[in-house]
């Protein structure tokens, strides 16, 4: 099964982690990251924050994926310029590793992959890692300083 998996990812924290070792767990075929390209990242905040740059979030992922894969996967990196991007355009994939916060997506997902003649693909939801105070953590909560990566409360 190829699977992919996307997101900004940055700055990286263990809700990451959680949905790359999804995709590496059940990526037996190979695991495609679509990364934001900045100015995707950009446009789709809802809270306006500092993203780190392409180049950096990528790296990022690389040393994640490599600490993580005990598999040998092959992992692919693309950059992604719209909200369906990877899974829109590449009908070698086979799932898509998703946040229960994204998992309403797969429906549209899967209408637009049929419309290109595309298998819909399946769902792995991978469920939120949370902080210490029981909230999600997040990549907003890292850069506001209320949390580290691993989600301990920062005072």
């Amino acid at each position: 099964m190829k699977v992919a998996v996307a997101g900004t990812f940055g700055p990286i924290h263990d809700g990451h982690r959680n949905l790359f070792d999804h995709a590496l767990r059940f990526g037996t075929d190979g695991v495609v990251v679509g990364l934001t390209s900045d100015a995707f990242a950009t446009e789709t905040r809802t809270k306006p924050r500092e993203i780190p740059s392409f180049e950096h979030r990528r790296e990022s992922v690389v040393e994640t994926i490599a600490e993580l894969d005990d598999r040998g996967r092959n992992v692919e990196i693309h950059e992604l310029e719209s909200e369906y991007g990877i899974v829109g355009d590449e009908p070698s994939i086979d799932a898509l590793v998703v946040s229960p916060e994204t998992a309403p997506e797969l429906e549209t997902i899967n209408r637009l992959r049929r419309e290109e003649g595309y298998e819909p693909l399946t769902g792995i939801v991978a469920p939120y890692v949370l902080a210490e105070d029981g909230e999600r953590i997040s990549s907003t909560r890292i850069v506001e300083g209320e949390i580290d990566e691993h989600g301990r409360l920062l005072e």
